[in-house]
């Protein structure tokens, strides 16, 4: 009999991961390397870790993540996301915080005509 598995999607900026929990003993599988392979920072797994950490699951479930799109912030933000989501397939009383349910939405700002940048103009000259 096939284990029961558990899926969520996450987004992150430009990010996009796809995350499915199976019942093991918490390894951390991201696009088929090991979490510490795949990410340098400490800060990026441990943003990773946290809704695990908050529910109590750190070593009950495996976690297959495909992640793509954007840089390793991005990812781990959307990581964490897909994560979440997943945990309340599970179970709904482990709703945690609104923040990592709630999607991120803050994205790059677009770049406007006649501006050097989204709000940066060019030097003003009075002559």
């Amino acid at each position: 009999m096939a284990a029961t598995k558990y899926y969520g999607t996450g987004k992150r900026k430009s990010s996009i991961a796809r995350v499915w929990l199976t019942a093991g003993t918490g390894v951390i599988t991201v696009n088929t390397k090991t979490i510490d392979a795949y990410f340098g920072r400490e800060t990026s797994k441990m943003i990773i870790r946290q809704p695990l950490e908050l529910t109590e699951n750190v070593d009950k479930f495996d976690i297959y993540v495909t992640v793509k799109g954007g840089g390793d912030s991005g990812q781990a933000g959307a990581i964490k996301h897909g994560i979440t989501k997943a945990l309340l397939a599970i179970d709904a009383a482990y709703r945690g915080p609104a923040g990592f349910i709630t999607r991120d939405s803050r994205v790059k700002e677009r770049k406007k005509y006649g501006k050097k940048a989204a709000r940066a103009s060019f030097q003003f000259s009075k002559r």
